[in-house]
């Protein structure tokens, strides 16, 4: 791994639960965790796509980590968090069962993926951290959403968002009454506050 390259003797992890296993991702790719929040469904993408949500006036693209790594589908629960990550293209949202910790491991503790689990597309497998009374997968969530596939998919859900948005002050701005001048009022700042609503972090 590049940290053991650099000289540096641990790495900080993220950990959370997905399909009853543990996961770990760098804490330098986490921007935030946030609880479950409405998300918008965008009809013809990705099954994996679920939608969108507002994060302080920002479009977010939000995925089912679960269904990307093709493990069973479950319901979320009070625990299931959405992590916050940077991705080469901006930001993403990837839904988990739980966020438990956030843990420092010893490089000394960490193996490389078996080449059983590595066959096909999976070089977003970083390793297998060796814990006294677990095992944890390492990840990394760049590689795993930079693909074509990946990066069309968010792209597309952000694009439709935005011409959704505008469509929606378009239609507004028709059906204003107009004002003592005979110009159509603007209601495009107004849908903009509306738009700015804040999401409490956990």
């Amino acid at each position: 791994m590049a940290e053991k390259n650099n000289g540096i003797s641990e790495i900080q992890l993220v950990v959370f639960d997905l399909a009853s296993e543990h996961y770990g991702v760098d804490i330098s790719d986490v921007r935030e965790i946030i609880r479950m929040q409405n998300i918008t469904r965008v009809p013809g993408v990705t099954s994996y796509v679920e939608g969108i949500i507002n994060l302080r006036g920002k479009v977010l693209p939000v995925l089912d980590l679960r269904k990307r790594l093709g493990l069973k589908v479950a319901d979320q629960t009070e625990e299931s968090r959405i992590v916050v990550i940077d991705i080469t293209d901006g930001e993403a949202g990837v839904i988990v069962d739980a966020v438990t910790e956030v843990l420092r491991v010893p490089n000394s503790s960490i193996e490389p993926p078996s080449s059983m689990v590595t066959q096909g597309n999976s070089d977003y497998l970083r390793g297998i951290a060796k814990l006294t009374n677990r095992l944890i997968i390492l990840l990394d969530l760049n590689k795993l959403l930079s693909s074509k596939a990946d990066s069309e998919a968010i792209s597309r859900v952000i694009g439709e968002s935005v011409a959704e948005s505008r469509s929606d002050v378009a239609e507004e701005q028709m059906t204003e009454p107009k004002n003592g001048n005979g110009s159509r009022k603007r209601s495009a700042e107004a849908v903009h506050k509306n738009s700015n609503k804040e999401y409490a972090a956990v």
